[in-house]
């Protein structure tokens, strides 16, 4: 089940993540951000933290094909977890305002 797609829920976000890839020369990641959905959110339960999935949750590590994509923002902390080419994941730190709205659409 998904929430929605993040250009719908958070569209700054979405703008953000896109140009921050291209600018890392990561234009195959910047073309999967429109597609992108909620799919559950991280419930760490930590109130800096405001990331979710886009894939269901691993049992488990997320395997042999993972990297961890860090992007430079001036606001919190963004880092993508990626398997097989794929983004699964939008870690999403330090930001209260996103945690919000993430919190408003997932429940």
């Amino acid at each position: 089940m998904a929430y929605g797609s993040i250009t719908n829920l958070f569209p700054e976000l979405s703008k953000e993540l896109s140009s921050l890839l291209r600018d890392m020369g990561k234009g195959e990641l910047a073309d999967q951000v429109e597609s992108l959905s909620v799919v559950d959110k991280c419930r760490c339960g930590d109130g800096f933290c405001s990331s979710f999935y886009t894939v269901s949750k691993p049992d488990g590590a997320w395997g042999p094909n993972h990297e961890n994509v860090s992007l430079t923002t001036p606001d919190g902390m963004l880092i993508l977890d990626v398997v097989d080419g794929n983004i699964s994941y939008v870690e999403v730190l330090d930001r209260p305002g996103f945690k919000v709205i993430l919190d408003g659409a997932v429940p």
